[in-house]
């Protein structure tokens, strides 16, 4: 399966966590994220991880763009709703895109744990 994981900067230490708790799991799949994410999570946990550019290079885009021609499978994208991105309209065009092709999203921790769970049991 492949999987995406993008996190908002205020994030980063929960998107590292939660590939941590969940590393055996994760090193299972394909994983993409985006620049300084992929960066931060390869460097602590050591899973192999593709790197697009950093979210407001365009790394979001990128990713949407797996989205929508069916390559990518499930991403967790832990946003940080109190803080203005300079990129929102990006962020807005890959939630768009995963509804449109209804590719599983988790937008915080608590839904990732959920839906990793569900993944570790099989259940897609």
């Amino acid at each position: 399966m492949k999987i995406a994981l993008i996190a908002h900067d205020k994030k980063k230490a929960d998107i590292i966590a939660l590939a941590v708790k969940y590393r055996e799991l994760l090193a299972q799949h394909e994983l993409y994220a985006t620049g300084t994410t992929g960066k931060m999570v390869s460097e602590r946990t050591g899973l192999s991880i593709t790197r697009m550019q950093s979210g407001p290079m365009g790394g979001d885009q990128q990713i949407g763009g797996m989205v929508a021609s069916g390559a990518m499978d499930f991403i967790i994208f832990l946003r940080d709703p109190l803080t203005a991105q300079p990129h929102e309209p990006d962020v807005s065009a890959l939630l768009r895109l995963c509804d449109v092709h209804t590719t599983p999203l988790a937008t915080n921790v608590r839904s990732a744990e959920i839906m990793l769970r569900a993944l570790s049991d099989g259940l897609f």
